[in-house]
C-alpha cells in the first residue's frame, strides 16, 4: 500500500517511517511513503504556495495552482488512487474507516494544509473525501495524516504479529480491558487475582467483563452501537443489566431465568 503525502513539512512524517510499527513494517515492505513539498512545483523566485484570501479575512490560504501542480506529479509517478483532505468539517476517522481503508489496499494521497485553509476550486476538483479527526483544530494536515497512515498500517497483515491489532480497543467494537504487567504489587496495589491463575477460560471471562464495564462508564454510545449490530452474547447482556445498564434481554433467558426463581 502506498501513501504519498502532500506537505509543507516532511519532516513530520519521520514519526511514522522512523519509529515503532510503523517503521518496521514499512522495512518489511508492507507500505511505502512519499513526500512531496507544493513549493517544489511553484514557478516564481520566492516559491510562493499561499496568499491573502479574497473577501478579507486574517491569515494565508494555499493556492490551488502549486498544490494542483503537485498533485499531477504524483499522478504521474504512479499513485492513482483516492486523494484526502484533512479539516474540522470533514468525515469523523473511526476504526471502521480505518479498516475500510487497509481492507481496500489502496494506494492514498493525503493533501495536508497549513495556515487558514486551502483554496476551495483545489478541494472541490481534485479531493475525493475529507477527513476529521475530531471537532478542534490543528496548525495543519500533517499529524492527522500521521496518524491515519498509523491506524490504517497497523491493520495490514503482517504489521503486528500476533493478534493484538483485532483484539484492542475498537476491534471488537468495544474498548479494551485493563492491562497489567509486573511487578505483581507497584507502591501497594496489586495486580488482579484472576490474571495470576493461569485460567484462561476465567481471564477470557474478566477480560470481555472489564471490556464491557470500561466501555459502558466511558463509552456508552458504543454499547448501543455493539447491540445494535449483534455483537453482545447473552452472557454480555447480562452481565450489562447487573451493571445497570438498559439493554434487552432475550425472552427465552428471561423466562430460563423466571423458571429458576419459581423452583
Amino acid at each position: 500500500m502506498r501513501f504519498d503525502a502532500v506537505t509543507l513539512f516532511p519532516e513530520i512524517f519521520r514519526s511514522v517511517t522512523d519509529c515503532g510499527i510503523t517503521a518496521r513494517a514499512l522495512k518489511r515492505g508492507l507500505w511505502s511513503f512519499n513526500a512531496w513539498n507544493p513549493r517544489d512545483c511553484t514557478t516564481d523566485p520566492h516559491r510562493t504556495v499561499d496568499d491573502r484570501p479574497f473577501g478579507g479575512g486574517p491569515g494565508m490560504v494555499m493556492m490551488a495552482e502549486p498544490l494542483q501542480a503537485t498533485l499531477d506529479a504524483v499522478r504521474a509517478s504512479g499513485n492513482g488512487g483516492r486523494v484526502i483532505y484533512f479539516a474540522p468539517n470533514g468525515r469523523k476517522l473511526d476504526d471502521a474507516r480505518v479498516r475500510e481503508f487497509a481492507a481496500a489496499r489502496e494506494d492514498l494521497v493525503l493533501i495536508c494544509g497549513r495556515y487558514e485553509g486551502v483554496d476551495e476550486r483545489f478541494l472541490r476538483r481534485s479531493v475525493d473525501e475529507v477527513v476529521s479527526l475530531g471537532d478542534f483544530v490543528l496548525s495543519g494536515g500533517e499529524l492527522p495524516a500521521c496518524a491515519l497512515i498509523d491506524a490504517v498500517v497497523r491493520q495490514l497483515p503482517g504489521a503486528i504479529k500476533d493478534l493484538s491489532a483485532s483484539d484492542e480497543s475498537f476491534g471488537t467494537g468495544l474498548l479494551d480491558a485493563p492491562h497489567y504487567t509486573r511487578p505483581e504489587v507497584w507502591r501497594g496495589e496489586g495486580v488482579p487475582e484472576v490474571l495470576l491463575t493461569g485460567h484462561h477460560a476465567n481471564i477470557q471471562t474478566w477480560t470481555r467483563r472489564e471490556s464491557l464495564r470500561f466501555t459502558l462508564q466511558t463509552r456508552p454510545d458504543l454499547i448501543k452501537i455493539a447491540d445494535s449490530a449483534q455483537r453482545l452474547t447473552v452472557e454480555d447482556r447480562l452481565y450489562l443489566r447487573e451493571l445497570g445498564a438498559d439493554i434487552e434481554i432475550p425472552e427465552p433467558v428471561r423466562r430460563k431465568k423466571r423458571r429458576k426463581v419459581l423452583s
